[in-house]
């Protein structure tokens, strides 16, 4: 008996031992990780959604809290006044969480594009949200539409066989929006007056 219980104190201290080091790795390499995602990936995307931008729009990006959610937000200038911003928002899809890039044209109230950001969605099925042929359905909507399916009484045509991905990726736009007037008043607060 004395052995097991030896063996469990032991074990639980490499555990303890390993957890510590890897947050410390984490930690020291917070920056890096960072970076190679801004890089890699988010930039990537969010050039996609605020296209037409003549701005480097990964060094413009700011964080800010709206509704006591911390957002990084990616401000798009022509001529070096806001015209549009990006931020990411999550919707439930049938793998699990969908992570979409959503886009605004802010003089217009318009979608200006939107992208997934990551998704465990299954590959040739559900993934097929990640294709330009249903991402770009969504550019130049109004905000004011009813960003659910089409078989479920809204304005939004989901990929066949593949509802419940379409079903998360309008919810990510519904919670966009959501936060939307707030985060545009935000930017004309702070950016619109400067420009």
């Amino acid at each position: 008996m004395k052995d097991i219980i030896r063996m469990i104190l032991i074990l639980t201290m490499i555990c303890t031992g390993v957890a510590f080091v890897l947050s410390g790795i984490k930690h020291v390499f917070a920056e890096r990780i960072e970076y190679q995602v801004l890089t890699y990936v988010q930039g990537p995307k969010v050039k996609k959604v605020l296209k037409g931008s003549d701005n480097d729009l990964v060094t413009d990006r700011r964080k800010i809290s709206v509704n006591g959610k911390e957002l990084l937000l990616f401000v798009g200038k022509k001529g070096g006044k806001p015209w549009a911003i990006a931020y990411e928002t999550v919707g439930k899809g049938f793998g699990g969480d969908i992570t979409v890039m959503v886009g605004y044209d802010i003089n217009h109230d318009k979608l200006a594009g939107i992208q997934i950001i990551s998704h465990k969605e299954t590959p040739g099925v559900g993934a097929r949200v990640t294709e330009d042929q249903f991402t770009k359905r969504f550019k130049g909507l109004d905000i004011n539409l009813n960003f659910t399916l089409k078989s479920a009484g809204g304005d939004i045509d989901g990929i066949s066989g593949a509802s419940y991905s379409s079903r998360g990726v309008a919810e990510a736009i519904r919670n966009s929006i959501a936060l939307y007037p707030e985060v545009k008043k935000k930017v004309l607060d702070t950016l619109g007056s400067k420009s």
